[in-house]
């Protein structure tokens, strides 16, 4: 079976089609500034070189539109007809407590995520038209929902719920729903399968580090904790996301800047993490050519980075009593040799020992602790699209 995998923003989308019969990529592509001026699609057809086309796109049906004519186009597509996708794998941030799995979607599906919607008004709704577009294209076609949220579903009640009055969970659902979810999922069993031991006997700690950031405990092959809370905005520092901070902080700064509505939320969101301090940018890359230029607060950027991570991983050792191994991935995870050897200083009496040599490598699946490390700390770039595609297929044959 031949899987497409949809991943719609408010103005992007990108997509992959995989055969599922061997896991392999077919095809991969993103489409830029939909309902806007200068819309683009840029196709690659694994091994051929890659194709960018202009074309108008006033919404998210035009842009699934070019998607499927790419994927069927005679000389870089993949498909030669649409009856050759069994499924349609849609990756949806928010579900609430609503899903804890990947669902086959349907009108009550549909209606539930609508729900959500206001938990995650940034993300729930595009995902919400790019769902909406294939049912309209494709109405025959499988679709599968995968959610971020779901993995995190887990756990217990003393890590999601918060110490407000109960009233306000039972209300309005406020709780740590968690995120990345499906990045967590994927490399905690990749890590079982490195280690060749069984998901279900290891305790393990995965660190998806990039722009936005996130750290999760996982004891037997259950999430019982994770760093993002309510929003993605909670837990680590991230790119141009605060993170953790005290609450009486947003305000007092209203107060002080005399902010409008709106405008705080929008400073912790987009204007703090490593951009807010270091002043630089939110890219690390860029960070570390300006500490190597010798900017101070580049540098302390990156040491907060890294103290926030350690402080998570110090906290998950505690609350599983003990870690097997820890897992870096995402686009810091993978590919920063130098913030890797930064989280790694000074934990070695809690027996994680980092090889500086085997952290010489980028974007590999690999160990990189030493041979003696109690800890063994793995380097697993994420493959949230795989994973997806899997639920999607998983799923999608029991209906065929």
């Amino acid at each position: 079976m031949k899987v497409l995998v949809i991943n719609c923003g408010s103005s992007s989308l990108k997509y992959q089609v995989l055969d599922m019969t061997n896991e392999i990529l077919l095809a991969k592509g993103l489409v830029e500034r939909i309902g806007m001026d200068g819309s683009v699609i840029t196709h690659e057809k694994i091994g051929m070189d890659k194709i960018k086309t202009e074309v108008p796109m006033k919404d998210h049906k035009d842009a699934i539109k070019q998607v499927l004519d790419a994927v069927q186009n005679e000389e870089y597509g993949v498909v030669k007809s649409m009856d050759e996708i069994g499924a349609v794998g849609h990756r949806v941030v928010h579900a609430g407590e609503k899903f804890a799995e990947s669902v086959l979607i349907d009108d009550a599906v549909i209606a539930a995520l609508e729900e959500c919607v206001e938990l995650a008004p940034l993300h729930n709704p595009p995902n919400l038209l790019g769902i909406a577009a294939c049912k309209d294209l494709m109405p025959f076609t499988p679709m599968v929902a995968v959610f971020d949220t779901a993995f995190h579903q887990t756990m217990p009640p003393e890590a999601y719920l918060y110490a407000l009055p109960y009233e306000y969970y039972e209300k309005y659902g406020i709780r740590k729903y968690g995120f990345h979810g499906t990045s967590h999922k994927y490399v905690a069993q990749r890590a079982g399968a490195m280690l060749n031991v069984n998901i279900n006997d290891l305790k393990l700690i995965t660190c998806h580090l990039g722009n936005g950031a996130s750290v999760s405990a996982i004891k037997h092959g259950r999430c019982i904790d994770t760093s993002m809370g309510f929003t993605p905005l909670e837990g680590l520092v991230m790119g141009t996301r605060c993170g953790d901070i005290d609450p009486a902080i947003v305000t007092y700064i209203r107060r002080k800047e005399n902010l409008p509505q709106g405008v705080a939320n929008e400073i912790l969101n987009k204007k703090s993490g490593v951009l807010g301090i270091s002043g630089v940018s939110s890219d690390f890359r860029d960070l570390e050519d300006a500490v190597a230029e010798g900017n101070e607060r580049a540098a302390l950027a990156l040491r907060i980075f890294a103290k926030k991570v350690r402080f998570y991983i110090g906290a998950y050792i505690a609350e599983m009593n003990g870690v097997d191994a820890i897992v870096f991935t995402a686009g810091v995870g993978e590919n920063d040799v130098n913030m890797r050897e930064l989280i790694c200083t000074d934990i070695g009496n809690l027996g994680i020992k980092l090889d500086l040599i085997k952290n010489k490598v980028r974007g590999k699946e690999t160990i990189v602790s030493t041979e003696d490390s109690k800890v063994k700390l793995l380097l697993i770039p994420t493959n949230e699209e795989l994973m997806i595609a899997r639920d999607t297929y998983n799923i999608a044959k029991k209906v065929k």
